[in-house]
Order: C-alpha cells, then sequence, then structure tokens
C-alpha cells in the first residue's frame, strides 16, 4: 500500500523524509466510506386535534395569554396572604463604645456608660425576637377582592385566546385541504385541455374542425396551466402558514388526516344558553366590573380606620441569655419574655383627595358596566349573525355538490356533442369552465361553513 502512495503521489524533495510520513500516516487511516445519503424523511400525518395541541405549545399570543393566567393567580395569592398574619424572626448585636464612666443601679451592680446616649444603658445589646403582626384595614380586603377579579379576567382572557387559537388552527386546517383540492381540480383541468386540445387537433387533420378550433383550445389549455401554478402557489403559502404554528421549521413535510364528517348544526336555543353560560367575553367583562368596584372600596377605605397588633416575644437585654446577671440582693433578672403594641390610626383631614378619589374609581366603575352591557349585546349581534351564516354555508353545501354533478354531466354531454359537430368549441370551453368554478366554489362553500363553526364556537366553547 505504501508503494502504490508512493507512486501516486509527486515526490516531495527537497523534504523527502516528510513525504514519508506523510505517506505512512496516510498508510495507517481506515479506508473512508462512503456516505449513503440521507433517507427523506416521511411527512407527518396531522389531525386538527393535533395541529390544535401543537399550536398552543408555539404560538406566542397563546403563550403570553398563559403567562398571564398564571401570574393572577399568585397575584390573588399573594393578596390573600396580606390579609392574614406574618411572623419573622429579628436578631441584632449592638455595641456601643463605653465613655469612661460608670452607673450604680439601686440594686448595686456597676455598668459602664456608652458614649452614645441613644443607645441603651450598657456598651452591649442583644435582640432575638420572634415577632408576629399584623393590620386590618378595608384597602387590603379591596386588594384582595381586586386579585380575585384580575384573576378572573386572567382566565377570561386565556380562554378567549385559546378559542381564538382555535378558529384560527380550524380556518388555515381546512383553508389547506381545500387549497390541496384545488391543486388537483387544476390538475385534472390541465389534462382535460390537454386532451381536448388533441381532440381539436385530430378533428382538423381528418377536416372535421377549424384551425381556429384548436387555436381556442391550446389558449384554454394556456389557462389551465397558469391556473394550477396559481393553485400550487396557493397551497404552498396555505402549507407554510399552518406549519408556523405546528413545528419549529415550517418547511417540515406534514399531510393532514382526512376529517370527519362534520355534525349537524346544533339548534339556536342550545348555542345561545352555551354562549350566555360559557361566554369568556361576558366573564371578562364582568370581571373587569368587579375590580372596579374593588376599587371603588378601597377609596372609601380611606375614611376609616387601620388597626395594627405587634406581638415581639424573645430577648432585648445587655446579654445574650435567658437569665441576666443576679443583684447583690441575689435577685436574678428574667430576659426572656413578650411585649404588645396596638395601633388605631384614625383619618382626620386630607383636603378632600379621599374623595376626589371615590369620585374617581366610581366614574371608572361606571364606565365598566357601560363596557359590561356592550359586551352582552355584541354577544348577542355576533351569535346571531354567525349563526345564520352558519346556517346559510350549511344550507349550500347540498345545492353545490349538485352544481358540480351538474357541470361533471353538462361537460361530458357538450363533448360528446362537439364530437358528433353538434356543439361548438366555445360551449365545450365554457362548460370546461364551469366545471372547474363549480369544483372551486364547492371547496370554498365548505371552508366558510367550518369558519361559521369556528366563530360559534368562540363564543359558545364547544360546538
Amino acid at each position: 500500500m505504501i508503494e502504490h502512495f508512493r507512486k501516486s503521489v509527486r515526490p516531495c524533495s527537497p523534504f523527502p523524509f516528510a513525504c514519508g510520513f506523510v505517506l505512512l500516516a496516510a498508510a495507517m487511516l481506515p479506508p473512508a466510506r462512503s456516505q449513503a445519503p440521507a433517507a427523506p424523511q416521511a411527512p407527518v400525518e396531522i389531525t386538527l386535534d393535533e395541529a390544535i395541541k401543537r399550536a398552543q405549545q408555539n404560538e406566542a399570543n397563546y403563550a403570553a395569554a398563559q403567562s398571564a393566567s398564571r401570574s393572577a393567580a399568585l397575584d390573588r395569592s399573594i393578596a390573600r396572604a396580606g390579609l392574614l398574619p406574618t411572623a419573622r424572626l429579628y436578631n441584632q448585636d449592638i455595641y456601643t463604645q463605653p465613655n469612661g464612666t460608670f452607673a450604680e443601679s439601686d440594686e448595686g451592680l456597676t455598668t459602664p456608660n456608652p458614649k452614645f446616649v441613644a443607645n441603651d444603658s450598657r456598651p452591649h445589646e442583644y435582640m432575638a425576637q420572634g415577632i408576629a403582626e399584623e393590620s386590618l384595614s378595608l384597602a387590603e380586603v379591596a386588594a384582595a377582592r381586586r386579585a380575585n377579579a384580575a384573576a378572573a379576567m386572567a382566565r377570561a382572557q386565556l380562554e378567549i385566546a385559546r378559542r381564538g387559537l382555535v378558529a384560527t388552527v380550524s380556518g388555515l386546517y381546512y383553508g389547506l385541504l381545500a387549497a390541496d383540492h384545488k391543486v388537483e381540480i387544476a390538475q385534472r383541468a390541465n389534462q382535460e385541455a390537454e386532451a381536448f386540445t388533441k381532440i381539436t387537433t385530430d378533428r382538423e387533420q381528418q377536416r372535421e374542425a377549424a384551425h381556429a378550433d384548436v387555436l381556442k383550445a391550446q389558449l384554454t389549455q394556456q389557462q389551465q396551466g397558469r391556473q394550477l401554478q396559481d393553485a400550487q402557489l396557493a397551497a404552498q403559502t396555505a402549507r407554510l402558514d399552518l406549519g408556523v404554528l405546528l413545528f419549529p421549521d415550517p418547511r417540515t413535510p406534514y399531510t393532514l388526516a382526512p376529517p370527519l364528517a362534520a355534525p349537524p348544526l346544533a339548534s339556536f336555543a342550545d348555542i345561545e344558553a352555551a354562549a350566555g353560560n360559557q361566554s369568556p367575553a361576558l366573564k371578562s367583562a364582568l370581571a373587569n366590573f368587579d375590580a372596579a368596584n374593588a376599587d371603588v372600596l378601597a377609596a372609601r377605605g380611606a375614611y376609616l380606620p387601620t388597626l395594627g397588633a405587634n406581638v415581639i416575644y424573645g430577648i432585648d437585654a445587655n446579654e445574650f441569655a435567658v437569665n441576666g446577671r443576679t443583684t447583690p440582693s441575689g435577685i436574678q433578672a428574667r430576659n426572656l419574655g413578650y411585649s404588645t403594641a396596638l395601633t388605631i390610626n384614625l383619618p382626620v383631614w386630607d383636603w378632600l383627595s379621599t374623595e376626589h378619589k371615590v369620585k374617581q374609581s366610581e366614574i371608572r366603575r361606571d364606565a365598566t358596566r357601560v363596557a359590561l352591557t356592550a359586551a352582552q349585546r355584541q354577544m348577542i349581534a355576533d351569535l346571531q349573525s354567525n349563526y345564520a351564516a352558519a346556517q346559510t354555508a350549511q344550507s349550500e353545501l347540498a345545492s353545490l355538490d349538485d352544481s358540480v354533478r351538474t357541470a361533471a354531466e353538462s361537460l361530458r354531454l357538450t363533448k360528446l356533442r362537439y364530437t358528433d359537430g353538434e356543439a361548438t368549441v366555445l360551449e365545450v370551453v365554457d362548460a370546461q369552465n364551469t366545471y372547474v368554478t363549480a369544483q372551486n366554489a364547492r371547496e370554498d362553500g365548505y371552508v366558510r361553513y367550518q369558519a361559521a363553526r369556528a366563530a360559534l364556537q368562540t363564543l359558545t366553547g364547544t360546538m
């Protein structure tokens, strides 16, 4: 093998020894293996439920709504905790330099005086205490109520985001299905145009048709080819739009599972009842009104006194010990003990700022009341219009299917008549266009029906 490398590689002069080392190292290397091309990844089949689940993991607005809802739930817990007593441990050691003088107590104890008179009467002071505190005011109760309302509002906004995402994914899902079907329709139309061009060419050669028929058939074939390219572009765009919500790389190949037959539309009374009980828009507006009421309560709470309680148990002495020094009379001080403090703050005069804050909160509450009634009216209007749209789209589906069958039969008969010389080329081209238009209209009608159902789902949550 070394001789083979020596013959195949040019001499390495003026460094023959280096060349020999290179050849020897090359001979010792294992033979290179040809890498087989990676097998193409099989497309992933996606159902509508799987598409919704993937979109909930990847969509930014839905993730933000989830984060806001979780944060609001923690704010509610924090506000509730503010209504309960708190406990903490407090430890401190204070040393003050003596000033050189001494003080003698009534018990006969002599202690040095500190330089800082604000400190204790001895240089050392130790504090080790457990402190329990509680404050009561109407503002804290209002804060807890407002946190509850904010949490309810965040949950409603999350549900709105979820239903909106479901409607978006459903629209993209059925839109892509329709786009793929339109590609198939355009392909069949292009093949039909090619076949008709051949028919007109054969008839011209047999002197049964004019050259103008061939030109018209060729123009129709060219038009169908352009429409096929447009349909393929539209399907590719729709696939990327849905892929953005489903995969980290929107170019990931995937296919859509054939959807199940859509269930019949429920009655308006059932949908209206579901919308009234489960509408997140109404829940959000109601929670906003509750938050405004809490703000009014907090503003009025400034008129009332606030209560505070403080209980301390521990040591605050000149020795870090449970028991202090013993006096000459034999009495030992006990350092461990407790103290309590109760405070009441009574508002007297604040230059009418509290009154103005109450009026501000009431003004904002009136605005939220108007928003609540507006949300109720808008829900009724949306429910009525979306249900009417769904009913109309559902009733049109059967008619669109009949139109496709009728257009297909008309095209077949027109081609037979043209072959027999009883119809013109314009009639055949018109029948072809009518058939393609009817098929595309059926796909659009199906998407329109699913979009109307998704709109109703955003109001009711379930369909």
